[in-house]
């Protein structure tokens, strides 16, 4: 645990960048695809980096304000028909 630790500490805002494009597109600068250990093992470390060196509503999954996302679009009056299947389609 203490070699994770020791590796965010020294990850920089490049490297930390580079983790999150390949989590997002599923594969390395190189085009490798990352297998699901490696998914798991990016995924802590972006996590934990953001931790120590963003604030709260800059992370992955902040919601904002404790409030459940149902609440939120209640607030900004978003229609949720707007995400329901079309008419007339097979799905």
């Amino acid at each position: 645990m203490t070699d994770f630790i020791k590796m965010i500490d020294d990850i920089n805002p490049e490297t930390y960048a580079s983790l999150r494009q390949a989590l997002e597109l599923g594969k390395w600068p190189d085009g490798n695809k990352l297998t699901r250990e490696q998914k798991e093992l990016t995924m802590m470390a972006i996590i934990a980096w953001e931790q120590k060196n963003l604030p709260e509503e800059q992370r992955t999954g902040y919601l904002g304000e404790d409030k459940c996302a149902s609440q939120k679009n209640k607030e900004l009056n978003i229609d949720p028909s707007l995400f329901a299947p079309a008419a007339g389609t097979l799905h």
